[in-house]
């Protein structure tokens, strides 16, 4: 196997349980992949180069690498006397395909790709009705797949969040080869892409096609987006119309009968759910047993493909299929590639700008990039999608695209740069998006900064580092008080925030970086939700408080936050890895909060008793041990938030000058601004 991906276990897996087929060894341009994965796996080795593989044997190859790299490797190994099964797509050109044909035809070798639904149970079966003649005349068939790509923990940057077509050459390929097998060969694809958002990094993440084809029309819709995940075909007929669920491994019908239509829409109904009563709980049986895998298709395909090289027989999809699907997967994919590439050309980068923000598209970030522009300084920004970008076409403004895990784009924002505002961080997501964006792009942009000799960082640290719990009733807290010792039982956020704080203050400490730590209180400001200014819960249109809702709050308004940015910034005199509490002087607690906010159409507001939160807390734990999972509510994690805590902030006030102008009066402005919807 070349390429030691996401789907290299289940085609592993799929070789393992062939009879007189041995899985000899990986290659991978990552060595310490290749070794993690093939230490999984007794008996596996680990290559450094496909021709010493098959110079140890190897006579069969599956190429498992992105997309790009599909023909590359399957033509050397195809000179090197191998036949090969290659993932889809075959290719990213028609130009490739063919060549790798011609490889194959003059060395005699076979060449298979993996259009593995075509060898799944429940795709079978309807295409078995298809051929049957059960559904009449085929007309139309439909693909709807929706996914999410696996979590990013940082590294060099996944394929998916390259090309901007690459979403469609992932996942549409399987709707094309389904409806070019269903209604005959391709004649048109009409594409259509957006982006709507969830995962920050991928560029477009909707996509529709109208396929047309040499018997009739399909519909592809592939979304990351839509939940629950699904995966669904459906073909109609003139006499009926059918279903596969793959995700979901049933597969249903509806014929047409001679019946009066009341009586036809019942038996209808009762045709197309009486089988998915009796499927699913079969099937979730035989996965227990074992006889039903996850991508059973693919174990399959892969299984057609051995007994084709043994028996001689045709190729479950031979490089001619998949080159007539490569044609038209590229003409809908490519007009993504460039749309990326064009938006990604109008970011200006690289410029003169000395002044350079990360997270400029936060709530933080904006503020600060707009104050900065008022103050007529030029600035380069970081952020993930330039639609996001806060400042619209100000020729002020360079544009780097990318996200902070990634070193490169990281350094491209931070070159130039004499002062770096390191705003960014993660908010939301699980430990690979918090290790990779809070202390990962920490880390790049300590090493950008030391590496270009930037005169100042600010670095944007958390109050959330704090041992809150031991400090719950304290008064005058400065920046001396303990850290948090346990922050795997405060959640991501505190964990990752500890972390990189860690880093930049031994990068002063051992490296002479220039860095000014600030660590902000909860920071308010106009579109701040109410449940977010109160620490609450917001459960549909009610606003969970736990407690009675006397904690004290460290507030602090966005405007008085850039103030003292902005500050920390042209101290000259501040000794490196200096911290300041920025908290206003004005006490809060969570009730006044909803007195002053709440009301009109917002959230109903309920706060939960002491006993009951912490019952509450407790079975969360209960449940996580049983689960081995991380849960959203402990006890420690309880007691952490609900410590009222009192900060004195002299420091900042004495040595740079800050202190609150706007101040947390600024809630009334936040109001007016639906801070409370």
């Amino acid at each position: 196997m070349v390429g030691c991906g996401y789907i290299a276990p289940y085609h592993l897996e799929a070789i393992r349980a062939l009879e007189g087929v041995e899985a000899l060894g990986v290659v991978d341009t990552d060595e310490e992949r290749a070794c993690r994965f093939a230490a999984q796996y007794p008996g596996v080795r680990v290559y450094p180069t496909l021709e010493e593989m098959v110079t140890a044997g190897a006579d069969v190859v599956h190429v498992l690498t992105p997309p790009r790299s599909h023909v590359p490797v399957a033509l050397a190994a195809v000179e090197l006397g191998c036949d090969v099964l290659v993932e889809k797509p075959l290719g990213t050109s028609v130009e490739d395909c063919e060549r790798l044909a011609a490889a194959a035809e003059r060395s005699g070798r076979r060449v298979a790709v993996n259009h593995s639904l075509l060898a799944d149970p429940q795709v079978l079966r309807v295409l078995g009705w298809v051929r049957e003649g059960r559904l009449g005349d085929v007309v139309g068939a439909e693909y709807f797949c929706s996914s999410v790509y696996p979590e990013w923990s940082g590294g060099p940057v996944p394929p998916q969040y390259g090309d901007g077509g690459y979403p469609f050459r992932d996942l549409g390929v399987h709707g094309l080869y389904l409806l070019r097998e269903i209604l005959g060969e391709i004649q048109d694809v009409h594409v259509t892409y957006r982006q709507h958002g969830s995962d920050p990094n991928l560029w477009f993440d909707e996509w529709r096609a109208v396929v047309e084809c040499a018997r009739g029309s399909g519909h592809l819709y592939l979304s990351w987006n839509v939940t629950p995940l699904q995966t669904v075909l459906t073909v109609h007929g003139t006499r009926g119309s059918a279903r596969a669920d793959i995700g979901l491994t049933f597969s249903t019908a509806r014929i047409a009968r001679p019946l009066p239509k009341a009586i036809e829409r019942v038996w209808n109904a009762l045709e197309d759910s009486a089988p998915v009563l009796w499927q699913v709980p079969a099937n979730a049986g035989r996965f227990v047993a074992g006889r039903l895998r996850p991508y059973q298709g693919l174990r399959n395909f892969v299984r057609q493909f051995y007994e084709s090289l043994a028996t001689r027989r045709p190729l479950p999809a031979s490089v001619d299929a998949g080159t007539k699907v490569v044609h038209w997967l590229e003409r809908a994919a490519r007009p993504a590639d460039a749309a990326k590439a064009a938006r990604l050309a109008s970011c200006r980068g690289g410029g003169s700008a000395r002044i350079a923000v990360t997270g400029a598209s936060g709530f933080l970030g904006r503020r600060l990039t707009e104050r900065l522009l008022q103050r007529g300084e030029a600035v380069r920004i970081l952020v993930r999608r330039p639609q996001k970008c806060p400042v619209g076409s100000d020729p002020r403004v360079e544009v780097v695209v990318g996200d902070l895990g990634d070193s490169a784009a990281v350094e491209a924002a931070v070159r130039g740069a004499e002062v770096v505002y390191h705003v960014g961080a993660a908010m939301h997501g699980g430990w690979a998006e918090h290790g990779r964006g809070t202390i990962g792009g920490t880390t790049n942009v300590v090493e950008s900064c030391l590496a270009h000799g930037v005169h100042r960082l600010v670095y944007v640290s958390s109050l959330s580092v704090l041992h809150w719990s031991a400090l719950d009733g304290a008064t005058g807290v400065t920046e001396s008080a303990p850290l948090e010792p346990r922050p795997e039982a405060r959640g991501f956020y505190t964990r990752a925030k500890l972390a990189a704080e860690r880093l930049v203050v031994e990068a002063v400490e051992k490296r002479r970086l220039p860095a000014v730590i600030l660590r902000p209180g909860q920071i308010v400001g106009p579109g701040v939700p109410l449940a977010t200014l109160c620490n609450g819960i917001s459960v549909g249109q009610w606003l969970v408080i736990l407690g009675r809702g006397d904690v004290v709050l460290p507030l602090v308004h966005v405007d008085d936050v850039v103030t003292a940015l902005l500050l920390a910034a042209g101290a000259s005199r501040i000794e490196p890895g200096t911290v300041y509490h920025i908290v206003d002087g004005e006490e809060l607690t969570q009730r006044a909060i909803v007195e002053r906010l709440g009301g009109g159409d917002g959230p109903r507001v309920v706060y939960l008793p002491r006993a009951a939160v912490g019952a509450l807390a407790a079975g969360f734990e209960g449940l996580g041990r049983i689960l081995g999972r991380e849960v959203p509510l402990t006890r420690y994690r309880v007691r952490s938030s609900r410590a009222s805590v009192r900060f004195d902030c002299s420091k900042a006030r004495t040595e740079l000058g800050w202190k609150p102008t706007v101040g947390v009066r600024g809630l009334r402005q936040a109001s007016d601004n639906d801070c409370g919807k």
